[in-house]
């Protein structure tokens, strides 16, 4: 997914873009929405997840 989509997800969730950089802003996103804060962990393999928005982009 694009930075700039990302961007505009966090900012429906009232999160603060700032410098934050892209695995950072998906998982103050995924906080948000009260998920496990788990994107580009190296747990992609373990999340059980399979429908997570992130999860094609995921590590």
């Amino acid at each position: 997914m694009k930075i700039e989509l990302i961007k505009e997800i966090a900012k429906q969730h009232d999160i603060k873009v700032g410098k934050l950089k892209k695995s950072e802003l998906v998982r103050a996103i995924q906080s948000a929405e009260l998920n496990d804060a788990c994107f580009d962990t190296g747990k992609a393999g373990e999340c059980g997840q399979e429908n997570c928005l992130w999860r094609s982009d995921c590590n």
